[in-house]
């Protein structure tokens, strides 16, 4: 079943997008992504077919724009200051909270450890969009210590294995100044009587192999010890989760 949406697509398993440099500093490609999600991210037509917003909103089951605009209510009323999202995303979300930032005139960088994923982001961009695209590993972000405002992360827990999956949180942790906001947005295991509980399991076990980790443990316990408890909240009968986390102002980084 793992091979359904690449055999649709016509790919051959193995194959990486051309011009994928094998360093970090010049897009290394983590073996998991290579592994589980050439086929989404990596291939220059599986980019293609995804970035398609019909298409996105289907796979969510038609959330997609009450999630987009969810999270990005979550990030403030106020754009000022600087802006991080940890990953692209396909749809227009980026694009959105590129405007909402320059409305501020705020400073907002995207990272993502794959070239092509940025190219796409750009050339979704105005061409005079204020924002840094940059090629980054989630996990171990060359970036200083409490210099970001807000961050963002948008369905992208759930496609890291479990030890990636706390090193990217860490280090988003460790970038956002005290006093400053992350939001999370991915599944969750949706209520007893939700139908998709039953049905939509085994398509995840199978196409997304680490989601099933967020419908058995919540993901503040990934989190850095927090003064207060990380706010949850749920859409789609559970399906779907926001967690917002807001550090104290005197907190130490």
């Amino acid at each position: 079943m793992a091979d359904i949406y690449p055999r649709l697509l016509g790919f051959k398993p193995g194959r990486t997008a051309l011009g994928v440099p094998a360093t970090c500093s010049a897009g290394y490609v983590p073996a998991y992504l290579q592994a589980h999600y050439w086929w989404a991210y990596i291939h220059p037509y599986g980019v293609k077919f995804f970035e398609r917003p019909w298409l996105i909103n289907l796979i969510l089951w038609g959330n997609y724009d009450r999630l987009r605009d969810a999270a990005l209510n979550q990030l403030g009323s106020s754009f000022e200051g600087a802006t991080l999202q940890v990953a692209c995303a396909y749809g227009d979300l980026s694009v959105r909270l590129a405007e909402r930032v320059a409305e501020y005139e705020g400073d907002f960088d995207v990272v993502d450890v794959l070239p092509i994923q940025l190219q796409n982001l750009r050339n979704k961009l105005r061409a005079n969009t204020p924002a840094r695209l940059l090629t980054m590993d989630s996990s171990h972000l060359p970036l200083a210590e409490a210099s970001y405002d807000r961050a963002l992360l948008f369905f992208l827990l759930h496609e890291q294995p479990a030890s990636v999956r706390r090193q990217t949180l860490l280090e988003t942790w460790r970038v956002v100044k005290p006093g400053g906001t992350i939001v999370i947005v991915d599944y969750a295991k949706p209520r007893w009587w939700h139908p998709l509980r039953y049905l939509w399991r085994p398509v995840l076990a199978a196409l997304e192999p680490f989601a099933l980790d967020l419908w058995r443990e919540d993901i503040g316990g990934w989190l850095p010890d927090a003064r207060g408890r990380p706010a949850r909240r749920t859409f789609f009968g559970g399906l779907y989760q926001m967690v917002v986390v807001r550090r104290a102002e005197n907190e130490h980084v």
